[in-house]
């Protein structure tokens, strides 16, 4: 692992929605960036409920913890990790969806404004973009959506790619989406001060072989939105 500032980024592939393989990955996030081996990672929460990583300390009494964030959609489940500081991570699958009535909803007026100005072929993943990045950022401030994307305006989505885009607002926050193909949506977040370089890596790709037994997991709150309202190694970089 790069002694950057790295956002990782591990895909697998889902089984049914059991937690199984967000464990595996929670796993090995944990042990490829706390540099201990796989069985010593225990998985938990934080204080305001999000996922962490944590292994016992070698000297110190206390445990070392690593913040963790996972998403699932579709046969993939993606989990991120960052030593630096929090991530928050979400996937979407591309699919027809009433863009703008859901957009009306729950979106500003500005970015509202932006996904109308969008062709109508694409509007969909556009407005994927915006969703998931407001997922992201709730995820990296330990709110969640309502809490904390639902309530910030996101930077219009330059597709997918890098560089991270600064999120409006008092909190130092960069959002952005890196490729990932297979006709998903993939928004990373997280808090670093201006100035900083992060890189975002995808070091794994959706298809490995993953297994185990349980996971605290991050859920996409899209598909309840919508029913109550109508293999090779990656690299991307971006300065913060």
């Amino acid at each position: 692992m790069s002694d950057r500032d790295t956002a990782y980024v591990w895909v697998g592939r889902d089984t049914g929605g059991r937690p199984g393989p967000a464990v595996r990955l929670l796993r090995r996030a944990g042990a490829a960036l706390l540099g201990r081996a796989e069985a010593e990672v225990v998985l938990a929460h934080g204080p305001a409920g999000n996922p962490v990583v944590r292994v016992a300390a070698l000297a110190d009494p206390g445990p070392v913890e690593l913040p963790v964030s996972v998403s699932r959609a579709g046969q993939v489940v993606v989990v991120a990790a960052r030593a630096a500081g929090p991530v928050g991570v979400d996937v979407e699958e591309i699919r027809p969806l009433p863009a703008l009535a859901l957009a009306r909803r729950w979106f500003s007026a500005d970015e509202l404004a932006w996904l109308a100005g969008r062709p109508e072929v694409g509007r969909a993943a556009e407005f994927l973009r915006l969703w998931t990045a407001k997922e992201a950022v709730g995820k990296a401030l330990g709110l969640g959506l309502r809490a904390g994307g639902l309530l910030r305006e996101m930077p219009p989505p330059v597709g997918p790619g890098l560089p991270l885009r600064p999120v409006p607002g008092r909190e130092p926050l960069r959002v952005g989406h890196p490729e990932l193909g297979g006709g998903l949506v993939l928004a990373v977040a997280v808090r670093a001060e201006a100035g900083v370089d992060v890189d975002v890596e995808v070091v794994q790709r959706a298809g490995h072989d993953v297994a185990d037994r349980s996971a605290p997991v991050e859920r996409t709150s899209l598909p309840v939105v919508v029913r109550g309202n109508a293999s090779s190694r990656r690299s991307t970089r971006g300065r913060l």
